[in-house]
């Protein structure tokens, strides 16, 4: 007998309908629950409809000189947004981080924001992907200076990422042409920042070339740039703020280096390695943020087909609505699991560095099946939110369309589906990774449709290049699928998190 619906729907919906009680449903209870629970109730109660008037009002705009013709780049925004944003830093994206040792608690924030405004995860990711690498790879003093602002309590300042050029992202080697020159212990950069996310950041780390080092990926090496010069001037300057579909709560803006000072992050030579190491921090949140934006696009979709009546009953109750819904639930639990997953992975092995274990290669590997997976979701679950809306999905008075907006840009943050294949085929055939990702599942569980999908894999290794390459997309696809299923059902059946 087909389960009652109106039962079901009740029990999922109180689910849905909260971030923190679906993570909580998923990975038990943790230390952080009245956090996430207290920042979501202000979220409920102020901060979606401060995200709603932010979005509505579109790109803000920079104040360029103050009134005695100082160069200031002042970012002018509502003054609700800044208290939007500065409610995640006080919850603690950022100083729980290393005040707890732990990754987990930024991650988990990070969801829940995502699920209200995930363009406002931005620049909580990046201040987090600034942060780490400083206090890995940054001597005392520079930890000493710049640390403790970044992990104030109270309007800390605010890091960005700023590795992409007007050519794109995808061959950092070949497009990124900002060039470095040492001045005794500092180094002065200069080039062009095409795609700034969270412009007017205190803070910055930037992949840039030294002089005289070789071309291609071995020859970045990456830095720390602050906002001001020591002698308190500007050290960059934003040419403009980009006009986008979505994401507005973050301002992306095309950033200019003029001999701006810089200081070098570990070693030059381990510069493509460290540049790496923060974009897969990056895409960990992108996949935490991917999955809740999902939740929130079937929340909305559950609210409104129970509410609408079409042939004598709520259309949630018609056979093919309602498969479509379960289907979009079981795909929903994957991807969290997928995301969860590689979000713990990282937790264990961010410390690491070169030589990587084996254990940092298979986090490598969740990185990249995470975040094409759960942003093509993302992309999916909006889409079918709008449908289900029907005409009023289309109407941006009623938000939906923003989710699928906002899905968009998570599709391409830190590399498009197309590179994450392309980078976990990558770590599969140098560090088969595959088979380190077969041996941790199999240390909780059996897995014959993942050991099944690895000899596809190892039989596919054995094409030529270009066939390999051409073959690899239904390959990579089926992977990250059957991992998302074996990760869920392990989820389900209690398995602990670490």
């Amino acid at each position: 007998m087909r389960e009652d619906p109106e039962n079901r729907m009740k029990a999922e919906g109180e689910l849905l309908r909260s971030p923190s009680a679906f993570l909580r449903s998923r990975v038990g209870e943790t230390e952080f629950d009245p956090v996430l629970k207290e920042y979501e109730a202000w979220w409920k109660a102020e901060g979606q409809s401060i995200s709603d008037a932010v979005d509505r009002a579109g790109t803000p705009w920079v104040r360029m000189f103050d009134k005695a013709g100082k160069r200031i780049d002042e970012l002018l925004y509502p003054p609700e947004y800044w208290h939007m944003l500065d409610r995640g830093y006080r919850a603690g994206v950022l100083w729980r981080a290393f005040e707890h040792k732990s990754l987990v608690p930024s991650f988990l924030l990070i969801y829940v924001t995502s699920f209200f405004d995930s363009g406002l995860s931005c620049p909580y990711t990046v201040s987090l992907s600034t942060a780490l690498p400083l206090s890995k790879y940054g001597d005392a003093e520079l930890k000493q200076r710049f640390l403790p602002d970044l992990l104030q309590k109270e309007t800390p300042w605010q890091g960005a990422t700023w590795m992409t050029e007007i050519k794109g992202g995808s061959d950092l080697g070949a497009n990124v042409e900002t060039t470095g020159v040492q001045q005794g212990e500092m180094w002065c950069l200069t080039g062009d920042k095409y795609f700034a996310s969270n412009a007017g950041a205190e803070l910055a780390v930037v992949a840039a070339r030294p002089r005289g080092a070789p071309s291609g990926v071995r020859g970045l090496a990456l830095f720390l740039v602050p906002r001001y010069r020591k002698d308190g001037r500007l050290n960059y300057t934003i040419r403009r703020l980009k006009d986008k579909i979505a994401t507005r709560s973050v301002p992306t803006g095309e950033v200019e280096l003029r001999d701006s000072e810089a200081y070098l992050l570990g070693k030059a030579e381990d510069g493509i390695y460290e540049i790496l190491e923060v974009l897969n921090v990056s895409r960990i949140a992108n996949s935490m943020g991917s999955v809740a934006l999902a939740q929130r696009a079937i929340a909305d979709s559950l609210d409104f087909a129970e509410s609408r009546i079409a042939f004598g009953r709520p259309i949630i109750h018609h056979p093919l609505l309602w498969q479509q819904f379960t289907q979009r639930l079981q795909d929903l639990r994957g991807g969290f699991a997928l995301a969860w997953e590689a979000c713990k992975l990282l937790n264990d092995v961010w410390e690491e560095r070169r030589p990587y274990s084996d254990r940092y290669h298979l986090f490598r590997l969740m990185a990249h099946l995470a975040k094409f997976w759960t942003a093509e979701f993302a992309v999916q679950a909006a889409k079918w939110c709008m449908e289900v809306h029907g005409g009023l999905g289309v109407v941006e008075e009623f938000r939906v369309e923003r989710w699928l907006r906002e899905a968009m840009i998570l599709a391409i943050w830190e590399g498009t589906a197309h590179r994450q294949m392309l980078d976990a085929l990558e770590v599969i055939e140098h560090k088969k990774a595959h088979h380190s990702l077969l041996k941790w599942v199999e240390m909780r569980s059996e897995a014959p449709e993942l050991r099944e999908a690895v000899s596809k894999i190892d039989e596919h290794l054995q094409l030529p290049n270009e066939q390999r390459e051409a073959g690899w997309e239904p390959i990579a696809t089926n992977l990250a699928r059957v991992t998302a299923s074996v990760f869920s059902n392990q989820l389900t059946a209690g398995s602990p998190a670490r």
